[in-house]
């Protein structure tokens, strides 16, 4: 299973914020098949008294086209919440986008799209920094 560029800036950045890495990748079952979704961690929530948890796939959009690779991902998405639903209940899916990517489909309101009508949670990260930027969702 190949990883993404950015796999290990998205875990770092994750860790820098208080996140504890659970899984590397998180096995899911789909069926009579299995899912990897990237990252798996979790967070006290002091407040709250309770773990907060999250699983997240990371996309680098190091192909020849955005568009495809969202389509991609989205698709990845769909089935990653799916096989949450069943198997890991409570945790949170996240697609992980670097920022310049967020810039350019903000621009054509693909973003809004994705999380106001798709209701798909994001995590917009600099790679670079190795910091998140953004959480939606």
């Amino acid at each position: 299973m190949a990883r993404d560029i950015f796999h290990s800036a998205v875990r770092v950045a994750l860790e820098k914020e208080g996140w504890t890495i659970t899984d590397d990748p998180l096995t899911l079952a789909f069926g009579e098949r299995k899912l990897y979704v990237d990252l798996a961690a979790e967070k006290l929530i002091t407040a709250e008294r309770e773990n907060r948890r999250i699983a997240v796939e990371v996309k680098s959009f190091t192909g020849r086209s955005a568009m495809a690779d969202l389509e991609r991902a989205v698709g990845q998405y769909v089935m990653y919440t799916q096989a949450l639903s069943k198997s890991a209940a409570g945790r949170v899916l996240y697609l992980a986008i670097p920022k310049e990517i967020f810039a350019e489909l903000t621009k054509d309101h693909v973003i809004s799209i994705l999380s106001e009508e798709m209701a798909i949670r994001l995590l917009v990260y600099n790679a670079p920094e190795q910091i998140i930027t953004k959480w939606i969702g």
